[in-house]
């Protein structure tokens, strides 16, 4: 294992430590519980935006932490879910009185947790609500997951979700989009190689160099099929298929799509690829409103690719296009 690191044990802290003087105008971290919370928490009269989950995603989800965003989150061990005494300390780093929303991904010990702590918070009266995101259409079920995992869609939940808040919407109506977001984003993935947990030191399953796993989760969980590789044509139609299928996505569908990187993936492969895809959702009349491309939630050095499709009106296309200013995210501000 070669990786720019000094002990396997303490990379998320001294990686957040790095963050935090990379950008210091948005973003504070706080080590005990570990943090990342947005520079002018609590806003007052501003629901809270929170999530988290194990590092190893970054930018997620740290690097969406600022204005037009998440308030807080709360980065576990490298694909480790997070505390509940490290959501319960992010709830009471940013309420600002006008309640919470929790963005959960749809892996076990995040839904626990994440619920034992608004349950604690609870008791406390702050308003809390929880919305847990289940994008993936590669499975039903896995060893991490009761149901279909979070993926991609929680970059695209994250930023409209904290728009809403960002506005001055209430938790009742931020809640709301944050559901329609949810039952509108479809996701699925790719692996060429898999990552190496720094403290494992090898890696996390055996992929031969003339096969690809179609449907990965980003914790190098497993997909719908492990099947020679093939070129860029022929992924990004396997990718595309099922998730135009599963809401389904018609002809005249407005969307966001999001081609994304799970960390090795050079741009001119993940430019290669978009280009593909919006030429094959054309060809279903399926009309691309907005875009995001590059790696914006990864499984650590992973090469492989993502897609995220997003159902949009004009209320979820004016809340993408609202100002954003985070470490990984930015525009309009």
């Amino acid at each position: 294992m070669k990786k720019i690191i000094n002990d396997p044990s303490t990379v998320v802290a001294e990686s957040l430590r790095g963050m935090a003087v990379a950008h210091a105008d948005l973003i504070r971290v706080v080590e005990e519980p570990a943090l990342v919370v947005r520079s002018d928490a609590p806003v007052q009269g501003k629901v809270g935006i929170v999530s988290g989950g194990g590092s190893g995603h970054e930018p997620l989800h740290g690097g969406f932490v600022g204005k037009g965003m998440l308030d807080a989150a709360c980065p576990g061990a490298v694909f480790t879910s997070p505390t509940p005494d490290q959501v319960q300390a992010a709830i009471e780093q940013v309420h600002g009185g006008a309640g919470i929303l929790l963005v959960v991904k749809n892996y076990t010990g995040d839904v626990l947790n994440f619920e034992t702590a608004a349950e604690l918070a609870a008791a406390e009266e702050i308003d809390v609500r929880t919305v847990v995101i289940d994008d993936d259409v590669a499975v039903k079920d896995s060893t991490y997951t009761a149901g279909r995992r979070g993926v991609g869609g929680t970059v695209l939940l994250e930023k409209i979700a904290g728009a809403a808040a960002e506005r001055g919407d209430d938790l009742d109506t931020v809640e709301r989009v944050a559901n329609t977001v949810i039952a509108n984003v479809r996701s699925m993935g790719i692996a060429l190689t898999a990552p190496t947990v720094p403290h494992v030191g090898e890696p996390s399953f055996d992929l031969p160099d003339d096969e690809m796993e179609v449907g990965i989760g980003i914790h190098g969980e497993p997909g719908r099929a492990r099947m020679p590789a093939e070129g860029a044509d022929g992924i990004v139609a396997r990718l595309l298929e099922p998730i135009v299928t599963d809401l389904p996505f018609g002809s005249g569908d407005r969307v966001v799509l999001f081609t994304n990187s799970m960390g090795a993936t050079p741009l001119i492969e993940l430019y290669l690829a978009h280009g593909i895809a919006e030429r094959l959702l054309a060809e279903r009349g399926i009309v691309v409103e907005r875009r995001l491309v590059g790696p914006f939630i990864t499984s650590l050095e992973m090469q492989g690719m993502s897609f995220t499709l997003l159902k949009v009106d004009d209320e979820l296309l004016e809340l993408w296009d609202a100002p954003v200013h985070t470490p990984a995210l930015r525009w309009g501000a």
